[in-house]
């Protein structure tokens, strides 16, 4: 499982957390739980681990890349019960020989960051969200709400595009922006004319972006 979630930016609630940890212990389950992206929250949402309602049944994926806006670092980590870490730690070793020293210690540094720098942190994301989605509502284009990561998603169909998300994708590039369809996260057909954008930009590039977007719409 995948909370705060990617390409969707939606969030698990506790009673959804609680209800998967229930199916695992009934059917003798274990969770591996990617949650690289646990500070890059909005709205005031706090954060849910997996271990909070199955500790020992969970396995946590972190991403000190995500977390500190380092992502070519490449740098991770995982946090469960003795028991389930002693697996994990033999199936690691055949797939990362090593991190980087000095990316374990730029790490460390950074996990011992005061509160405060995630608030600031996640305030700038939201603004950069708030600032995205308003250019786009005023284009006209309907959106996904965006609880967490920094991604927001654009419905096509309800914002008047007739075109499928990858025929879409393809068009937009050619008017000078880059969306990915959420056709690309599926393995079937099936998926939703949904396109997935990244506010994780200045300003200058959120105002950009939002403008060929326009264009993209209009001329689709």
């Amino acid at each position: 499982m995948n909370t705060p979630l990617n390409p969707s930016a939606s969030v698990f609630a506790r009673d959804d957390l609680a209800f998967l940890a229930a199916l695992c212990v009934k059917h003798d389950c274990v969770v591996v739980s990617d949650e690289v992206w646990e500070h890059v929250l909005f709205d005031g949402r706090s954060f849910d681990s997996m271990l909070h309602v199955l500790r020992d049944r969970a396995l946590k994926i972190g991403s000190a890349g995500k977390m500190f806006s380092l992502t070519g670092w490449k740098v991770g980590f995982a946090c469960a019960s003795p028991a389930l870490t002693e697996q994990f730690v033999k199936a690691h070793q055949f797939l990362t020989f090593t991190t980087a020293p000095n990316l374990q210690r730029g790490v460390a540094y950074g996990l011992a960051k005061e509160r405060a720098y995630f608030e600031a942190m996640r305030a700038g994301f939201q603004r950069a969200r708030d600032r995205l989605v308003r250019a786009l509502e005023g284009e006209g284009f309907v959106t996904l709400p965006a609880a967490g990561a920094y991604f927001v998603s654009i419905d096509l169909a309800a914002s008047g595009i007739g075109m499928g998300d990858e025929a879409f994708a393809r068009h937009c590039i050619e008017h000078g922006v880059a969306v990915i369809p959420f056709s690309a996260f599926y393995e079937n057909s099936g998926a939703p004319a949904l396109v997935r954008l990244c506010f994780a930009k200045s300003d200058e590039t959120l105002d950009r972006g939002a403008e060929a977007l326009a264009r993209a719409k209009k001329s689709a």
